[in-house]
């Protein structure tokens, strides 16, 4: 029995199916989830001592790589002046002023410590300042656990959405309508029904927890014009996709502006943070200036906030983004071409850091498309990956990250061994 083994089977003693997350429990791959002791830069090593190439990255924050020096160093630094306070420090302004210099669509932010408190707290928001009780949400889009959230698709295109998970009453679950991804005439018919009860719209601009599914600007600036017909919020929600993809997000990328963003992940730089902000005629209906309550104790962590400014800075070098966005493409050319001399029906999509893997012909444009690849031939070539000491994300429903450290090198060696998996995948 492997460390991991070990570790795991203890864990499930205590932990419900071993795991605080449920991806990590590697239910939809098989086989045991690596258990990580340490990371450096593109690097993590399990409990059994294998290096592996990461392309999970705690899942998008670690954009510098893993213990970067200077995140690092002011952690520690943040560190020793006290872990937490329930009290405003200076460092919490810092933060907000670099959301608001970096992403012009916020005015007003507010500090979170998650991507989930600060997807519910928007929502809030949005019905607050309207006075309207429905969301409209997209088929295959994750905003994080909040009820209004964990809601799947009817059985119609346009009917209410169902609870996905037990506990969620279906009188909330009703107040969520479900759409499918990048279907113009699904989002118009739906306002055409609903406009007056609507108060907002949230949508991940890029999906990352469908795999990697990239918007129609037709689509997008759909969402944009719809809204501001109606009277309705548009949420963007860039936890993942903030600062992932573009210097200013996929807002910035496309050109589109929001009226409240989410953020996570990366500006956390790998510790728990979260923030949602936007104009400031909305943002300003929050406790204690109007009567949208929010709170938090631990909002705006001294010690997250350290570790999000110092990872941020990092990417205003210059050019940063642009040797991102080319590591990420050599990486999703170079496996479609592997898996074309291996005659494997396979294709990649890559936006800035992120990047999407699919056993299919095409690259897809919907929930309902990404659900047609072949998930099974993604598990093998998963399991063949990580037995050649490189880690994917246990999931054939998940985007992929590179980081600023991976090197030429680190790139090449993931492909040379992909040409092997996909010879038996």
């Amino acid at each position: 029995m492997t460390r991991n083994d070990e570790l795991f089977e203890r864990a499930q003693r205590t932990i419900p199916a071993g795991v605080n997350s449920p991806v990590r429990a590697f239910r939809s791959v098989g086989g045991t989830p690596r258990f990580f002791t340490r990371g450096e830069g593109p690097y993590a090593w399990d409990a059994d001592g294998r290096r592996l190439i990461d392309y999970v990255g705690s899942w998008g924050p670690a954009i510098v790589g893993h213990a970067h020096p200077d995140v690092v160093r002011a952690v520690q630094d943040a560190a020793t002046r006290g872990l937490s306070f329930g009290a405003p420090t200076e460092v919490e302004i810092e933060m907000a002023e670099t959301l608001v210099r970096r992403l012009p669509s916020i005015e007003l932010v507010r500090l979170v410590s998650s991507g989930t408190e600060a997807t519910m707290s928007a929502l809030r928001l949005a019905r607050g300042f309207t006075g309207r009780p429905k969301i409209v949400k997209f088929e295959g889009c994750y905003h994080g656990h909040g009820d209004s959230l964990l809601v799947k698709a009817g059985s119609g295109a346009l009917t209410f959405g169902q609870p996905s998970s037990a506990g969620v009453p279906p009188e909330i679950a009703n107040l969520t309508v479900v759409l499918p991804y990048n279907d113009v005439d699904a989002l118009e018919a739906a306002f055409r029904a609903e406009a007056h009860a609507i108060a907002g719209i949230i949508v991940e601009p890029i999906a990352g927890n469908m795999n990697l599914v990239v918007p129609s600007r037709e689509w997008l600036s759909a969402l944009r014009t719809t809204c501001d017909r109606h009277g309705a919020v548009l949420i963007f929600d860039e936890v993942m996709t903030g600062f992932r993809v573009h210097p200013r997000g996929v807002q910035g990328l496309y050109g589109i502006t929001p009226d409240l963003t989410t953020l996570g992940k990366v500006i956390g730089g790998g510790m728990p943070v979260g923030a949602f902000g936007g104009r400031r005629d909305i943002m300003q209906k929050i406790a204690p200036l109007g009567p949208v309550y929010q709170a938090g104790t631990l909002s705006g962590n001294p010690v997250a906030v350290a570790a999000g400014l110092a990872t941020l800075a990092l990417t205003e070098a210059p050019g940063f983004y642009d040797r991102l966005a080319a590591k990420t493409r050599a990486l999703t050319d170079g496996l479609a071409a592997a898996a074309k001399r291996a005659g494997v029906s396979f294709c990649a999509n890559a936006v800035g850091g992120m990047f999407g893997l699919y056993f299919a012909d095409r690259v897809p444009a919907s929930y309902a498309e990404v659900m047609a690849c072949d998930k099974e031939r993604f598990n093998r070539f998963f399991h063949a990956m990580l037995d050649a000491g490189v880690y994917f994300a246990p999931s054939a429903y998940e985007a992929g990250f590179v980081s600023a450290a991976h090197g030429d090198d680190d790139i090449a060696e993931t492909i040379r061994k992909a040409e092997r998996a996909f010879a038996g995948a």
